[in-house]
């Protein structure tokens, strides 16, 4: 597979439920880490894709590359952007589309 694969981070890769603070990252969600792993291990570029990179700081980047490092075992790049590389964005709050169609994959209106 060409091209790369993009995670979100808040609820996706980590818990978006546990009354964090801003800022903070909640646990990693089991499945997510398995898959990103298997994806890496692969030789599948994986992307962490969040709005918090718009933003960060360096400490709060420096946090989150050490969550990263911890949880998944390596520093993926992170981003707030895709590009025509892209080939799936994982991410819990996505709607798909059919592309060229405006319509949901899913069938709802």
């Amino acid at each position: 597979m060409n091209g790369w694969i993009g995670v979100d981070l808040d609820g996706t890769l980590a818990r978006d439920d546990e009354g964090l603070l801003d800022g903070e990252i909640g646990s990693p969600i089991p499945a997510m880490v398995k898959r990103v792993r298997k994806w890496h291990g692969a030789g599948i570029e994986v992307r962490i894709v969040t709005a918090r990179a718009g933003t960060m700081t360096d400490r709060e980047k420096r946090t989150l590359q050490a969550w990263l490092l911890e949880n998944i075992g390596f520093i993926p790049r992170i981003t707030n952007s895709k590009d025509y590389q892209m080939k799936e964005l994982w991410d819990d709050r996505a709607v798909q589309v059919i592309p060229n169609t405006g319509r949901r994959s899913d069938g709802k209106l």
